[in-house]
């Protein structure tokens, strides 16, 4: 028998004789986390300019290459090499071919030429080739000889600029009166959304951003906005199979390997100080990362939980912590030292609500900051870029 009682529909479809049913949690779906901001923490001090400024040196060089392509009489017996640079040897200097074992003792210099003693100390003497690399073993200095004449590097200013990050906020004092779902007051409300949006964009332009090309410092016309990490790293800009990299895997030979990330490593070690310590990639190099014990894993009867991620690499060259953020260019994978890295705000300009004044019916301000990087020794890191996604 059907019910012909009171119902909860017999008023009609819109239910007008009901309470609504509204939950107090607000749903946001969009993505507005900042891992690398997290992982670098709260800078030592802020900027005092909107032009930032550092200083960096460098100890002398101990390596060069050889410049020529014909040797007299041959490439094992040859007593004068032309070098890139010959300001950085010494007479007295012990160099050594790169991958051999021969010491080459250097007698006199002339320019960029060096006198030599071949197979010095008994060693076998090798065949020298154009572009070689001789690295600098140290310099056997006379005993009671005169100090040697003074060698210095020269300090260097390193600059970026300051970017503003603004978003407004205007509530009706209707609006502002009115009782809303999940939200008690709608201008705090308001705040906290445009603060998780600038965040977001200021993790953004720390890994994308780029300066402008004309007057960076900015004017009433051009907008003035920071470089950030990828377009900084300048000297190890690295691609599968090329500059003393192996290809990577896949059909295209452009896969992320462990092979091809160590052997990025190791060049970063071999021609700087740094210590890489942070891994920064998107989801798609994340999961190339997390393939690379898949094949050693192993689980017991008892397991019921599966757990295929890695968030810590150790290598030879450092311990890398990985991290995983969406703003990183899906065929990119940033090498970091963190300790040579660090997002300060503009001196009073981080963060904060800024009140307006009041025209007309309407609470209104801006949320407002001014940030930049500063990425010291930008040789120390590296981005590994044309990777397959």
């Amino acid at each position: 028998m059907a019910f012909t009682g009171k119902a909860t529909y017999g008023a009609g479809s819109d239910l007008p004789e009901l309470v609504e049913d509204v939950s107090d949690v607000i749903g946001i779906v969009s993505p507005f986390e900042t891992p690398l901001l997290n992982h670098l923490g709260d800078p030592k001090r802020a900027a005092q300019s909107t032009v930032h400024e550092w200083v960096e040196d460098q100890l002398l060089a101990n390596a060069d290459a050889i410049n020529q392509t014909t040797f007299t009489p041959g490439p094992t017996t040859a007593t004068s090499i032309t070098v890139d640079n010959g300001s950085r040897f010494q007479v007295g200097d012990l160099v050594q071919p790169d991958g051999s074992g021969e010491v080459i003792f250097v007698a006199a210099i002339s320019g960029d030429t060096l006198s030599v003693i071949r197979g010095y100390g008994a060693t076998t003497a090798v065949a020298l080739a154009d572009n070689m690399v001789l690295n600098i073993l140290g310099n056997a200095a006379l005993e009671g000889d005169d100090a040697p004449a003074a060698r210095f590097t020269s300090r260097t200013r390193k600059q970026n600029f300051t970017q503003i990050f603004t978003a407004a906020v205007e509530v009706s004092g209707s609006m502002q009166a009115s009782r809303a779902y999940g939200v008690e007051d709608e201008v705090d409300y308001q705040k906290q959304e445009r603060m998780r949006e600038l965040l977001r964009d200021l993790e953004n332009c720390v890994i994308n951003g780029v300066a402008p090309t004309t007057n960076q410092i900015g004017s009433s016309s051009v907008r003035r906005s920071m470089d950030g990490i990828i377009p900084m790293i300048e000297t190890n800009d690295f691609a599968p199979g090329q500059g003393g990299l192996p290809s990577g895997g896949g059909t295209n030979s452009d896969e992320l390997t462990e092979e091809l990330l160590n052997a990025a490593l190791r060049l970063v070690w071999d021609q700087s100080g740094g210590s890489i310590d942070t891994i920064v990639v998107g989801g798609a190099q994340k999961r190339k990362i997390n393939e690379f014990a898949s094949a050693s894993r192993q689980y017991l009867p008892e397991d019921t939980a599966y757990r295929d991620m890695i968030s810590v690499y150790e290598s030879d060259f450092g311990v890398c912590r990985i991290v995983l953020s969406r703003w990183t260019p899906p065929d990119t994978l940033l090498l970091l030292d963190s300790s040579r890295l660090e997002v300060m705000p503009l001196q009073g300009r981080s963060f904060h609500f800024k009140p307006l004044a009041a025209s007309g019916d309407a609470f209104k301000g801006q949320v407002i900051g001014e940030y930049t990087l500063e990425m010291k020794n930008e040789n120390a890191h590296a981005k590994l870029q044309g990777l397959a996604v």
